[in-house]
This record gives C-alpha cells, sequence and structure tokens, in this order.
C-alpha cells in the first residue's frame, strides 16, 4: 500500500482526470451532488469558496496496492480501507469522493476530497507526507497487506513529470556511485546524464550539510530520491570505493605457454632464495645458476666457519 500527496489548484482538471477512465468506479462520496461529473465539480468548488485565502484548495492522493493483494480488494475492502486512512490523516469533515480504477496491474483507488472543510477551516497539510507514510504502514501491518519489493521493480513507462524525473535519478544515482570513488568523478558522470548536484552548507561554514539531485526542472533532495542517498551516506559510499580501489593490487594473469627466459631466471632466484624448496618447471633452475648459488653457499659456509673460528 502506496500512497501519494497531491495538492492542486483545480477541482476540474482532478476530478475530470480521475472520473474520466470508463472503468472508473465511485466507492463513496460526502458532501457533493452525484448527478454528473460537473455537479460534483461544482459542489467542490462553491464549498472552496467558504475560503477563498487557501489557494492549493484541492486534496488529491491515490492509493495503490500490491497485485500480491488484488485477491482480497474487494470494493467493500478497498472503501473502508480508504475512509481508515483518511480518518487517521485527519481528513474528516469536509467532502470527498473515493473513485476506484482497474487500467493496471496493481489495484488503486483515487481520493479526492476539498482542503477547505465544512465549517470553511483548512484542513492541515503539516508533515502530511510523513505521516502518509506512517499510516500506510500501520495499515499495512493491521491488516497483513504486501509491502513493496522496492523501486526496481517500479513500472516507470506508466510515470509522468516529478515522479518519473525522481526514479531517472534513482537509477542513475545507483549505476554510477559504484564507479566513482571522489565527488568530481561522480558529478561528472551525473552530469553526462543532464544531473547536477547541489550542496547545503551549514550556515556560513564549508560544511556540508545536505544535498539535492536537479534533472529539467524537477529537483529533489537526496533522501527523498531514496533514503541511501542522503549527502552522508553517499560521501561514506564514495569513501569505501576510493579505499578499495587504492587497495587493489594488479596480478598479471597466468598463461599455460612456458615461461620466457628472464621470467625462467627470476622465479629460479626467489625458489633459490627461500631454499629451494620450490622448482620452476620440470628442468628445475638454470644448472648454471644453481651452480653459481652452490659456489655462494660454499664460501658463506667457510666464512662462518672461519669467523667462529674459537681462539686459545
Amino acid at each position: 500500500m502506496i500512497g501519494k500527496i497531491v495538492k492542486g489548484r483545480s477541482f476540474k482538471g482532478c476530478i475530470s482526470y480521475v472520473l474520466a477512465d470508463k472503468e472508473a468506479k465511485i466507492l463513496a462520496t460526502e458532501g457533493v451532488l452525484e448527478t454528473d461529473t460537473n455537479a460534483i465539480i461544482n459542489s467542490f468548488y462553491m464549498q472552496s469558496l467558504l475560503n477563498p485565502k487557501l489557494s492549493k484548495c484541492v486534496g488529491h492522493i491515490p492509493l495503490a496496492f500490491s497485485p500480491d493483494d488484488k485477491g482480497r480488494m474487494t470494493d467493500h475492502f478497498m472503501e473502508s480501507l480508504a475512509k481508515e486512512y483518511m480518518s487517521k490523516m485527519g481528513i474528516e469533515n469536509t467532502q470527498y469522493i473515493i473513485v476506484r480504477h482497474t487500467n493496471t496491474n496493481h489495484p488503486h483507488l483515487h481520493i479526492v476530497f476539498n482542503r477547505v472543510n465544512n465549517d470553511g477551516k483548512t484542513i492541515s497539510d503539516k508533515n502530511d507526507r510523513y505521516r502518509n507514510e506512517k499510516v500506510c504502514k500501520e495499515l499495512k501491518d493491521k491488516y497483513n497487506l504486501t509491502y513493496g519489493t522496492g523501486k526496481e521493480k517500479v513500472n516507470t513507462e506508466k510515470l509522468k513529470g516529478a515522479e518519473e524525473t525522481k526514479y531517472q535519478i534513482y537509477h542513475a544515482i545507483k549505476e554510477t556511485l559504484p564507479k566513482a570513488k571522489t565527488w568530481k568523478q561522480f558529478e561528472h558522470l551525473l552530469d553526462k546524464q543532464g544531473i547536477s548536484i547541489e550542496y547545503k552548507y551549514k550556515g556560513h561554514t564549508g560544511e556540508v550539510q545536505g544535498i539535492s539531485f536537479k534533472k529539467g526542472k524537477h529537483s529533489f533532495k537526496g533522501s527523498d530520491v531514496d533514503r541511501k542517498f542522503s549527502y552522508s551516506k553517499l560521501n561514506a559510499q564514495l569513501n569505501g570505493n576510493s579505499l578499495i580501489q587504492n587497495q587493489e593490487v594488479s596480478i598479471p594473469k597466468e598463461t599455460t605457454a612456458s615461461f620466457s627466459e628472464n621470467s625462467l631466471s627470476t622465479t629460479a632466484e626467489v625458489a633459490s632464495g627461500i631454499g629451494g624448496l620450490f622448482s620452476t618447471g620440470p628442468s628445475g633452475p638454470d644448472l648454471n645458476e644453481a651452480k653459481y648459488l652452490q659456489e655462494e653457499a660454499r664460501k658463506r659456509k667457510k666464512k662462518k666457519r672461519k669467523q667462529y673460528r674459537p681462539k686459545f
């Protein structure tokens, strides 16, 4: 279950969209004339005049559910969920319509309500996005509804406007982040995809406090794109990338071909240097090299005997 908070100025545009689908089904209404679409629009408009100072009087909340819950989503259950959601969000004592759509694989409905309530007062939108997440989680837990499987599963082809841009930024960051080990590299890679970074500084200091990403006319805070994309978490990831890449050791590829003369000689030296425990191939070290090493060992042994000769 996912809710999306939308506020606007035009009841005509919003309600026309919600009711335009031939398969749209009105599940419940409150305080409006249901004669036709125009009657519903006029009902909302007339009440909004009670508070003309409120510019964005249109409340619109789509509620979407997982396809895995489709079998449970009867009209009655969806209506009940919508009304409980509205109650927990403080959307009460006002006009509303609840409309079900069946034009996608996932069950969903639209709640359209008047932010000017029946007494002419404004229905508060304070922290509504935070409250929306909290209420959706409560209802999912209460009715054992399916949790989403992540942004990778979202059908971006059906998204438009700001939501479409947000998911484009999400996927760009996700693919780009592992390739960068500095902020400069990260910025450069995103810039190639038309995405710019804006930093928020603490007071008049140079300390970065937050980050946002902009593409076209849309801009989003990093944590709004995804919780993993706050400045602190991105900075930790880039530092980690840098550490890993600096510690990597380049190991030449082994080959089944015969060793060259130089490589054979080098390997023989290493092998002899650690006591001759390893051979460099079927024939062992070069014979001349072995003879030289043997002579050097004899000289060291002779020198050692001379050094430790007791004196009387």
